[in-house]
């Protein structure tokens, strides 16, 4: 399933606040990413009618099975590449900017593998 990189960032940021406060409403995410609230009403919409989110009739805004999976797909991307750069000690502002672009782009199978030899590197399985 290919969704565009904005969709991604909408859904993950979805998944954030939930997990940070329970409840999101439009002008959470808003609010989270600096964006019009208006901008934020129309990917909303948009999120709802391809099957991604459910809005209820508060405004309340949470993950249908499709959504979720994406957004956890990508938030995983996002700490993991983000705490790697860091680790290799990269500036944490360039490493999250970095990890945000990267998590996007990078194929599922790159990711697998990275993710194998860095914990083959820490002694992990």
């Amino acid at each position: 399933m290919k969704i565009r990189e904005s969709a991604e960032d909408y859904l993950e940021t979805i998944l954030i606040l939930h997990n940070r406060q329970g409840d999101v409403r439009s002008v959470d995410i808003a609010t989270e990413l600096g964006y019009s609230k208006p901008s934020v009403s129309i990917a909303m919409k948009n999120l709802r009618e391809n099957g991604y989110i459910n809005v209820d009739s508060k405004g309340y805004i949470t993950l249908l099975d499709p959504g979720k999976e994406i957004a956890e797909k990508i938030y995983e991307r996002h700490t993991f590449l983000s705490a790697w750069f860091m680790e290799l000690g990269i500036d944490p502002k360039t490493a999250v900017e970095d990890a945000c672009r990267m998590e996007h782009i990078i194929s599922d199978e790159t990711f697998r593998a990275i993710k194998k030899h860095v914990k083959h590197l820490k002694g992990e399985k």
